[in-house]
């Protein structure tokens, strides 16, 4: 501490304080370019320049994505992501020509209750296809706050086992509030991970919830993960989301817990009775297992493996990617229609006064939405007839 340090003592300090009074304010850091070249010590040195990072071509990103490099996978994953429109087209043109690669790998969807144990799951049926030789890849979404848009992206931290595998990529993605809890791309950034060469791919949700029915339309296998207490726990789960599960999966059947799970597992076995299947041809059962002791993983990976023979025998399965590519093609126009309408200067001017109005009562919500859906279209008619002018 300086010997003179009065003035670095805060303002509440006493007048008349004890010498050994040690509550200071710490300097800051001189945030100039001389404290950090060292040029105030040595006025005489070369000011130091940091070189800029050099941007990747599309054709890198291609190159390295396909060579199933992880850096450039989390980079053109990265682009996708941004929502920087000079980054739209760079990242269009790198998806267009990884697409003949895409497509091969297993899709499964992985949701449930909060507390189940999905990421504990996670981690140790996909160490175990690691182990059996299979490329993995994690797509793990955290609830965005709706509050500060903020997220944790905690799931990597709770995956550090899986995260050492040589032949696993895990990428956390916040959910940015998107219906289903699903990152917005997670479409694409399923497919540069299947273009990198991932045999399967494991997409965890938020949580279980009405929307959370998303992820449906984006895999091939959905997995609904569940506690002990059938009785208690079937109250709180949507009979939806149970049809939409081609998989029920009681977990922490183990210690003085396995004797619950095999009465869960069997009240779950009879909900599926009365339950319309998921997947045509495909008759949706009710299993057990224990991500901590790793038992019950095997017989759920040949419960997927089934899966996929049956539904690629019968057609089911290449019928449902192709909705879900057309599923996607409207998800897409209804984004950009969005965008589109919200940012048109017209409607960007109009809408605070729009939006009082409807507060103040003089005009009905209907009416505010239709005149502003007018004036965009007159707008963009004007816009356009300018444009045909100038040609």
């Amino acid at each position: 501490m300086p010997e003179n340090n009065d003035d670095l003592r805060p303002s509440w300090v006493p007048e008349e304080k004890n010498p050994e009074f040690a509550c200071s304010v710490m300097r800051g850091i001189d945030t100039t370019a001389n404290s950090i070249t060292g040029a105030k010590e040595y006025p005489d040195a070369p000011l130091r320049k940091v070189p800029l990072r050099k941007k990747m071509t599309v054709e890198q990103y291609i190159d390295g994505v396909a060579k199933g490099d992880r850096v450039t996978l989390s980079k053109a994953i990265t682009l996708i992501e941004s929502n920087a429109p000079k980054d739209f087209d760079k990242a269009q043109r790198v998806l267009q020509g990884l697409l003949p690669r895409t497509g091969k790998a297993l899709r499964i969807g992985i949701t449930g209750v909060p507390g189940a144990g999905k990421s504990t799951f996670i981690e140790s049926f996909g160490q175990m296809l690691c182990h059996q030789g299979y490329k993995v890849a994690v797509l793990a979404v955290d609830p965005t706050s709706s509050i500060t848009g903020g997220s944790i992206l905690g799931d990597k931290t709770r995956m550090q086992n899986l995260s050492r595998e040589p032949n696993c990529f895990i990428r956390p993605s916040p959910s940015k509030g998107t219906l289903g809890g699903v990152a917005r791309k997670s479409r694409e950034t399923m497919l540069l991970c299947e273009a990198a060469g991932c045999d399967v791919i494991l997409v965890e949700t938020v949580g279980v919830g009405q929307s959370e029915t998303t992820v449906r339309s984006m895999v091939d296998f959905f997995m609904l993960v569940v506690l002990t207490g059938a009785g208690d726990d079937l109250q709180g789960i949507k009979k939806g989301i149970m049809e939409l599960a081609d998989a029920i999966v009681v977990n922490k059947a183990d210690g003085d817990n396995l004797e619950r799970a095999k009465v869960a597992q069997g009240e779950y076995e009879r909900m599926c009775e009365f339950i319309r299947p998921a997947t045509e041809g495909w008759k949706t059962h009710a299993y057990r297992c224990s991500a901590i002791k790793k038992t019950g993983l095997l017989e759920l990976w040949a419960v997927m493996r089934q899966f996929e023979k049956v539904t690629k025998n019968s057609g089911i399965f290449e019928n449902r990617r192709q909705r879900q590519i057309l599923d996607w093609v409207n998800s897409m126009i209804d984004e950009h229609l969005h965008n589109l309408f919200f940012e048109d200067p017209l409607i960007k001017s109009r809408l605070p006064s729009v939006k009082a109005a409807v507060l103040a009562g003089v005009v009905s919500p209907s009416q505010a939405v239709t005149e502003l859906i007018r004036s965009f279209d007159m707008d963009r008619a004007s816009i356009k007839h300018l444009e045909e002018t100038e040609k």
